[in-house]
């Protein structure tokens, strides 16, 4: 079993920085890539980034794009969103999920086989 704990939210004005960081456990050798995703009140849960978990290869929604930072830290198992220039619609909850297998797509949050608890984002302007 695997499991994902995610750390680090909190409030923040516009314009500053959060490092949200998610610690696998488990078997985490089987999986294939992790993702952030995160949902906003009355919206629907949307991608955020992925990165694979082997070469690291990263993806991001246009929304985050050269603001936000995945990376990923093997020997710890975890996985960090480092956000800058947040605004106020990136308040939302955020997760962390992973994915085992090597196929399917990465934006797909049915895609992906476990999931952290969330923590909460709040931007204020």
């Amino acid at each position: 079993q695997v499991q994902s704990v995610e750390s680090g939210g909190g409030s923040v004005q516009a314009g500053g920085s959060l490092r949200l960081s998610c610690a696998a456990s488990g078997r985490t050798f089987s999986s294939y890539a992790m993702g952030w995703f995160r949902q906003a009140p009355g919206k629907e849960r949307e991608f955020v980034a992925a990165i694979t978990w082997s070469v690291g290869y990263t993806y991001y929604a246009d929304s985050v794009k050269g603001r936000f930072t995945i990376s990923r830290d093997n020997a710890k198992n975890t996985v960090y969103l480092q956000m800058n220039s947040l605004k106020p619609e990136d308040t939302a909850v955020y997760y962390c999920a992973g994915k085992f297998k090597p196929w399917g797509s990465l934006y797909s949050d049915y895609e992906y086989d476990y999931w952290g608890q969330g923590t909460q984002v709040t931007v204020s302007s």
